[in-house]
Formats: C-alpha cells, sequence, structure tokens
C-alpha cells in the first residue's frame, strides 16, 4: 500500500509500466488497488502526468475511473502477450480498446510568453489516458519490448525497462528492491549483527 494516499512507484521507464503498476502485487492474494477512487486516478496524474500542479482536473467519475482500469489492464495483456511471444498475441478486446483509447487527444505542449513550457489537454484524464494507451502500443511493437524486465525483489512483481548498457539491471528500483535485497544479503552474512 503506497505510504501516503498520493505516493506512487515511479522510475520503470515508460509511462505504460508506471501505469500498471497501480495494482500492486498483481496475481497474488494481497493485491491491492491504487486507483481505487476518482481522487486516487487525479493524484496519480498530478504525480506521474505532465500538467502543472495548478492545472484544474475535474474529479473524474466512476465510469472514467473504471475506464482508466482497463486501459491499465489493457496495458498489461498487450505488454504480457509482447513479452511471451508478439504483440499480436494480444487478446482483441485489449487490442480494440487501446487502440480507441489511444486515437484521443494527448496533453499538447503551450509554451507561455516567458519561455516556460506547460502541458495542457481540454480532458486532462483522457489526454494522460491516450498517452498511455500510445506509450504502450510502442512499446510492445519496438525491440525496447526485449529490455523489459520483471523485479527480482521477492515481493514486488513490477515491470520496468531495463536500459542499462549491459542490460543487467535488476530491481526496480534501488531506492526501495535493490536497498531491500542489499540489506538483507548483509543481514544472512552478519548474523546477529544490530
Amino acid at each position: 500500500m503506497p505510504e501516503t494516499a498520493t505516493e506512487f512507484r515511479t522510475g520503470s521507464g515508460r509511462l505504460s509500466l508506471d501505469f500498471i503498476r497501480t495494482l500492486r502485487w498483481r496475481g497474488t492474494d494481497g493485491a491491492f488497488e491504487e486507483l481505487a477512487t476518482p481522487e486516487t486516478l487525479v493524484a496519480w496524474i498530478r504525480q506521474l502526468g505532465p500538467y502543472d500542479e495548478d492545472l484544474a482536473i475535474a474529479a473524474p467519475t466512476p465510469r472514467t475511473l473504471h475506464a482508466a482500469q482497463e486501459t491499465r489492464e489493457a496495458v498489461y495483456a498487450l505488454l504480457k502477450a509482447a513479452r511471451a511471444t508478439t504483440a499480436a498475441d494480444c487478446p482483441p478486446e485489449a487490442r480494440a480498446l487501446l487502440n480507441k483509447t489511444g486515437s484521443a487527444p494527448t496533453p499538447h505542449p503551450v509554451l507561455d510568453e516567458d519561455g516556460t513550457l506547460h502541458h495542457a489537454a481540454d480532458d486532462p484524464v483522457a489526454a494522460i489516458l491516450a498517452a498511455i494507451a500510445r506509450d504502450a502500443l510502442d512499446l510492445a511493437t519496438s525491440p525496447l519490448i526485449g529490455r523489459v524486465r520483471d523485479c527480482a525483489g521477492p515481493n514486488c512483481g513490477a515491470w520496468f525497462l531495463d536500459t542499462s548498457r549491459p542490460g543487467t539491471r535488476r530491481w526496480c528500483s534501488m531506492d526501495r528492491c535493490g536497498n531491500q535485497a542489499k540489506k538483507s544479503t548483509w543481514r544472512s552474512k552478519h548474523p546477529g549483527a544490530g
């Protein structure tokens, strides 16, 4: 469970991979829905989206929240298929949903008079879902799909894009899973140490 209502995991290397992390511990009895309310969806968008903090984002309807969760599951299905075999093996309903979602306008850059770049959208939620869908479609059909890895953390299960030169990155985050693994290794080598 996130430490605070607005702390979501980041650092996977792709927006679509960060988005599928919002169902923590997927496939286990302890699976946890981080996007449980319209407010948590807005909090995720504020943390990971390209928008300024002061951009007004209307609270999504329960239907929009459900659409976001469905988009996340379609992204997961597509990337799972692409990692196992090919993007062509993506379930047809997931492919159709991502194609439709990805066809909406995405956040667009706006340069103001003092040279500051901002991002805007008529519908910030729909726009970020479109960006996520497009990112997933791009990733699933690119050579980078071979660099999407499972975190080696025993209780994590997150995926990340390994951009390290040798392609040997093991953890979704050195701050969390990597640090926990180092501590565990140290403790096993130094039993009884404080």
